[in-house]
């Protein structure tokens, strides 16, 4: 029997993973939730894949220790693509990961070609190749790094507006490939990148889509939790790894997804 008040803990190296909490919140109003923000850490898409694994895997095992969450999402494609199958080996709770939207894109292209942001560590892992090989057979699938992209979405945030040269570079990063001029689909294989999607539509023009996976990962989570029963016993609350960011900056855009304070760990 799982205690109504335990939470769904949502985990991501900042303020991406807001845009799975979003989703969550439209299938699971009443679910109580710990949003945590790995910034000590940020950004992880520039670390080497031991430093990923060892700092999600410990810190998760920290925070379910002390939070005795009902599941886990990691709403981090980076730390996912890498630290997935070594938290679900440690954990004994569900672990609901965040993988980049091939498979839908590919559903989604009428031209065939798709594009693909994401941070250096998730466009260069074999996972997104074995997506690639068995959701876009016959497609033509452009990868870019765009880590800038990162911290222009906790800039915004934190209200701040980007350098809109970022996200001209996003964009000529994929289009200025040989075939890019066909891309018609672009996956947001960051949690961070759809916060910046009005931005980045700019520079793609009308013609291209984008596609993130915040609604099938929202739509896992409620399978997952299905028929469980859920009470706040407190208001949702947010933690900040960071010891050297005052996190009150960000404190207006988490309260508008309904999380009212921020904590240091």
């Amino acid at each position: 029997m799982v205690d109504p008040a335990a939470p769904i803990l949502i985990f991501d190296s900042g303020v991406g993973g807001l845009t799975v909490l979003e989703q969550v919140r439209k299938l699971l109003p009443d679910a109580p939730v710990i949003y945590v923000a790995d910034r000590a850490a940020l950004p992880y898409g520039d670390k080497s894949e031991a430093e990923i694994a060892a700092r999600v895997c410990g810190l998760l095992g920290r925070l379910a220790e002390r939070y005795h969450p009902r599941l886990i999402c990691i709403a981090c494609n980076t730390a996912s693509t890498i630290a997935l199958g070594m938290v679900r080996e440690v954990l004994e709770v569900p672990i609901v990961g965040t993988v980049p939207a091939i498979k839908p894109a590919a559903e989604m292209t009428r031209t065939g070609t798709i594009g693909l942001l994401g941070t250096r560590a998730t466009i260069r892992q074999a996972y997104v190749d074995n997506l690639e090989a068995q959701y876009a057979q016959g497609k033509r699938l452009l990868r870019h790094a765009a880590p800038e992209l990162v911290q222009a979405a906790e800039l915004k945030m934190r209200g701040i507006a980007p350098d809109p040269a970022v996200f001209a570079r996003a964009a000529e990063g994929l289009l200025g490939q040989p075939g890019g001029a066909d891309i018609d689909t672009v996956v947001l294989a960051c949690t961070h990148f759809p916060l910046l999607e009005e931005e980045l539509g700019k520079e793609f023009g009308p013609s291209v889509r984008f596609v993130d996976g915040a609604q099938g990962i929202a739509r896992r989570i409620a399978y997952l939790t299905k028929g469980q029963s859920f009470a706040r016993a407190q208001d949702d609350f947010a933690i900040d790894t960071s010891h050297d960011q005052d996190p009150s900056p960000l404190l207006p855009a988490f309260q508008s997804y309904g999380i009212g304070r921020i904590l240091r760990l």
